[in-house]
């Protein structure tokens, strides 16, 4: 077996939104740079996902320097957002909690409106008191995570799905694989390891930065969407539901949280520290 390495860097601008392929990407205590820095909520200020608008696969956002993005779907004009001004708040509710978050302008919400037919609104988190909390159960003291849904990065790997595929193609639902790793959304991709080899991680180093293994990943119905498309399909939660259950939850990956800053380079070499 060939040593781990990291394949690929992810990150996605605005949460629910397509992924973005980067060659490396800084490393900050609540997630990758750029990751999840927006997000999109309904008239009642709760969070928007593809676990209840799938479309949201389709659309896109291109980073713009100092922290703006472009928005982009079929069949509508791109939309250039900037980051606003950081004068009032408003809280929206994630998953429950309340967050505060600084909408963006009119013309983001009127086009997201249109996008997804409905009354949405596109949001910017941009301070650090404004970080969410990492669940205490899985948590050290202090550590935060912006939008995404519950820690600061997600790490998968190859084999892990390669292993998956190959399950999936011998169950019921074979004409729905192999899938893709994006429908389980990481931000590292590693590999070189052996299958499900990351249950047995609790520290890693990756490069010059080192993260603290949480928790595996639940996964939902957003991994039964197709990336490209927005179509849904059962799997791969018929199959992980078969193989690969903890604690109630079907898994996939491992959730991390940065010991301290630094950069993540596709490339870096990836040592299992404990």
């Amino acid at each position: 077996m060939s040593s781990p390495v990291l394949r690929s860097v992810h990150v996605h601008p605005v949460k629910a939104m397509r992924a973005l392929t980067l060659p490396e990407a800084e490393v900050q205590p609540w997630g990758l740079a750029g990751d999840r820095r927006w997000t999109v909520v309904d008239a009642a200020g709760k969070v928007v996902t593809q676990r209840r608008h799938p479309r949201m696969a389709l659309a896109a956002a291109e980073p713009l320097p100092g922290g703006g993005i472009v928005l982009s779907a079929p069949g509508h004009p791109p939309l250039a957002v900037e980051v606003p001004h950081p004068s009032a708040t408003v809280t929206v509710d994630v998953f429950d909690k309340p967050v505060e978050a600084v909408p963006a302008a009119p013309g983001a919400a009127a086009w997201l409106s249109a996008f997804l037919e409905g009354d949405f609104r596109l949001v910017h988190m941009d301070a650090p008191e404004h970080r969410r909390p990492v669940n205490p159960l899985y948590a050290l003291p202090g550590e935060t995570v912006s939008f995404a849904d519950g820690y600061p990065l997600l790490v998968t790997t190859t084999a892990s799905l390669d292993a998956l595929n190959s399950l999936i193609a011998q169950g019921d639902r074979a004409e729905e694989g192999p899938l893709p790793m994006n429908r389980f959304r990481p931000n590292l991709v590693v590999g070189g390891t052996g299958p499900w080899a990351e249950d047995g991680w609790t520290r890693i180093a990756v490069g010059e930065v080192t993260f603290r293994v949480a928790r595996t990943c639940g996964r939902c119905v957003v991994t039964t969407t197709d990336q490209l498309t927005g179509a849904r399909g059962k799997e791969p939660l018929r199959t992980l539901a078969r193989y690969r259950k903890s604690d109630g939850r079907v898994i996939f990956g491992q959730n991390l949280v940065p010991e301290h800053p630094g950069t993540v380079r596709a490339g870096d070499a990836v040592k299992i520290l404990d």
